[in-house]
């Protein structure tokens, strides 16, 4: 497969593809969602062992060949695998229950010189969530970030 974010279609097949592609995946429902001809959004939750779930929202843009912004959350969901709720419910911010283990965003933070090396790119982490906030090199907006982010899962908790 070429560049993924190409096309609307080869982006579709890469995100539909990937429980294939990682055994390890229990469930994947991320879906691309077009919103114009050469835009669109690709949201969902992928579901790993032990319940951990990583919730994906990313803005694309194929006439530039870009991701434009993205949230992406890991956590490990209260519930069984059975009983997980639909994505559109359970990858809200507000979700009761939920045990954050951490999330990146690419909202900016101009006012933290701590994340300049990387900006907008960052990652939320324990103490403190919400403000505690590292640089990461890993993410970017001109290429696909979810293997990254799936293969980071797997080597955290030894699901490979």
């Amino acid at each position: 497969m070429n560049n993924p974010l190409a096309l609307p279609s080869e982006y579709e097949v890469f995100i539909y593809h990937l429980p294939n592609n990682y055994p390890f995946i229990k469930h994947s429902s991320l879906v691309y969602i077009p919103l114009g001809t050469q835009i669109g959004k690709c949201v969902g939750m992928v579901i790993f062992a032990d319940n951990l779930v990583l919730c994906v929202q990313e803005f694309l843009n194929f006439e530039l060949g870009v991701i434009e912004g993205y949230s992406y959350e890991v956590s490990r969901c209260p519930v069984s695998y059975d009983e997980i709720v639909p994505a559109k419910d359970y990858c809200r911010a507000s979700y009761a229950n939920k045990d954050k283990e951490y999330w990146y965003d690419s909202f900016p933070h101009p006012h933290d010189p701590t994340l300049a090396i990387t900006h907008p790119h960052h990652k939320h982490v324990h103490p403190d969530i919400k403000h505690h906030r590292i640089p990461t090199f890993d993410l970017t907006f001109i290429a696909p970030n979810l293997p990254f982010l799936i293969q980071e899962i797997a080597a955290r908790w030894n699901l490979e």
